[in-house]
């Protein structure tokens, strides 16, 4: 990580700003990129075996970074709340390539567009933060989203749907926990949910195993390089600029999930998706703006997988 700690905080606020957002917009298009990446190796290889090597390449290249914050490893507060947050991580990543293997990658996206909206409802239910009326509408507009782009019915309620739905639950109790553990240090959190779910790939990889080709292995690294510099993007945008100017731009990864999926698979999302996607979009932004107003914005946490 010590790349991203030498791009210091310029003196020019505006300027910090301009990195913060440029950043944030390159993490953004990484993690998609990495996404993409999955959905592809999954056509081929089992969920299991993707997250097995594409964690242990991301493990590998933070292990300098582990290695100096070994003694962080030793004194980690809360530990069960810890075991729990890499469950959610596991649960939310497996869930992710498993939806993808079977739906476009802007259906998934679009359920996990939802999770400020789920964390914001699960601030109030779970850590019994105050929310008003205004945000509960919000949050009720929201869900409103998510069941124009889920279409329940008898015929489209299908089983990769409501798998990347508790994908993306997974993943707002995994920023709900975060926010409960914001005194973890940044490598420690990384490194445990990246290790989880290794360990989760490693227990059921062997459930048609596949032997990999020298271009696959090199895919499978590409994902978990890309997966950890994505994550040190999306860190130093929000230490260079504050979450109100930056965490709005993480929408953009509809955009970057339309793109890939039309380009690289041939997929083409559903009207109701498009409609649910910016549905869920508005709502969530309207969240953003009134924590914000309120002066209540959470450090955020990066995107899923």
């Amino acid at each position: 990580m010590g790349m991203f700690s030498r791009l210091s905080i310029p003196a020019d606020p505006r300027s910090a700003r301009l990195a913060g957002v440029t950043l944030m917009l390159v993490g953004i298009g990484m993690f998609s990129l990495g996404d993409a990446i999955g959905k592809f190796l999954v056509a081929t290889y089992s969920v299991g075996q993707l997250l097995l090597l594409r964690n242990g390449a991301a493990l590998t290249l933070l292990s300098p970074s582990i290695w100096r914050h070994r003694g962080d490893f030793l004194r980690l507060e809360r530990p069960w709340l810890q075991l729990l947050r890499v469950l959610f991580s596991t649960i939310d990543v497996a869930g992710f390539f498993l939806a993808t293997v079977y739906l476009p990658l802007a259906d998934v996206i679009t359920y996990y567009l939802a999770v400020p909206i789920f964390v914001t409802a699960g601030s109030a239910l779970i850590l019994r933060e105050q929310v008003g009326w205004r945000r509960w509408s919000a949050i009720a507009v929201g869900f409103a989203g998510v069941l124009i782009a889920l279409q329940p019915s008898s015929q489209t309620m299908t089983w990769p749907a409501l798998i990347a739905l508790c994908g993306s639950l997974s993943f707002s109790g995994l920023m709900l926990t975060t926010r409960l553990l914001r005194g973890t240090p940044d490598t420690v959190l990384a490194s445990t949910q990246f290790f989880g779910t290794m360990l989760f790939g490693a227990a059921v990889a062997s459930f048609g195993w596949v032997m990999p080709s020298a271009r696959d292995i090199a895919l499978f690294c590409l994902a978990g390089g890309v997966s950890v510099m994505a994550l040190l993007c999306v860190n130093r945008a929000l230490k260079l600029a504050p979450a109100s100017v930056v965490v709005p731009y993480q929408y953009t990864m509809i955009i970057w999930a339309v793109a890939f999926g039309y380009l690289v698979f041939g997929d083409l999302p559903s009207a109701a998706t498009l409609i649910g996607a910016a549905i869920i979009v508005g709502a969530g932004l309207y969240i953003f703006l009134r924590e914000r107003k309120l002066g209540r914005v959470p450090e955020a946490s990066p995107p899923v997988a």
